[in-house]
């Protein structure tokens, strides 16, 4: 009797573990478009995909050029865009304000689930 009692009150804890550490995860970066460590031509946005729907309001993106071309001692330029949430609620959209030269870009990201849980990134891309 004492044993099944325990063996239900242990079963129990573990579900709750369970459940509660489902229910505190933080958002994964899934994809983003460009790839990361990628080469090709400038993208008109930046996408960032994300395994939990995201609070749009604490969210946030930063992107900056961290070389060019020809210029070996040019030290790092942020570029100005905007940050917006996809209809999924999962996308976050990034779109400079200005079409991207060639060069290597960073984005830095901070992205927040629903449930407040923040996670931290970054992504890098090339244009040519």
């Amino acid at each position: 009797m004492y044993l099944s009692r325990f063996a239900a009150k242990f079963a129990i804890a573990a579900a709750s573990t369970l459940f509660a550490t489902a229910a505190i995860a933080q958002p994964d970066l899934l994809s983003s478009t460009p790839e990361d460590q990628s080469e090709g031509p400038a993208p008109a946005t930046v996408e960032l995909k994300f395994s939990e729907a995201l609070t749009t309001q604490s969210s946030a993106a930063s992107l900056t050029m961290t070389s060019m071309p020809g210029m070996a001692n040019h030290g790092e330029m942020k570029m100005r865009i905007s940050v917006a949430g996809a209809d999924d609620g999962k996308t976050m959209v990034i779109t400079p304000a200005n079409t991207l030269s060639a060069g290597t870009y960073r984005v830095d990201w901070r992205a927040v689930s629903s449930d407040a849980r923040p996670a931290v990134g970054k992504i890098t891309f090339q244009v040519k």
